[in-house]
């Protein structure tokens, strides 16, 4: 059983940053993939980045990479998402999941996190 709890949302302007934390408990945490996803207000949650027990990572290509950065750190059982030049289109709850595989899919995904609303003004 792993549990997740993020941490670090909050209202920022445009060209801001952010750094998202997953604090998770359980003890092969370390083991798992890690996923973070967002989800803004009437649309469906995507896909932002993961990473694996290695430090293998996966970004989200349209519109993060190059922004955005995920990485862990496995002795504080702790992922971060850092979260740089913020737009407006960012807006959304963002949740981090744990899994086994490196996937860009929720399903892929078997523990979440409650989130944290991430708000970019203009």
């Amino acid at each position: 059983q792993v549990q997740l709890v993020e941490s670090g949302g909050g209202l920022v302007q445009a060209g801001g940053s952010l750094r998202l934390s997953c604090a998770a408990s359980g003890r092969t945490f370390s083991s798992y993939t890690v996923g973070w996803f967002r989800q803004a207000p009437g649309k469906e949650r995507e896909f932002v980045a993961a990473i694996t027990w290695s430090g293998g990572t996966l970004y989200r290509a349209d519109s993060v990479k190059g922004r955005f950065t995920i990485s862990r750190d496995n002795a504080k059982n702790t992922v971060y998402l850092q979260m740089n030049g913020l737009k407006p289109e960012d807006t959304a709850v963002y949740s981090c999941a744990a899994g086994r595989l490196k996937a860009v899919v929720t399903t892929a995904y078997d523990y979440w996190g409650q989130g944290t609303q991430v708000t970019v003004s203009s």
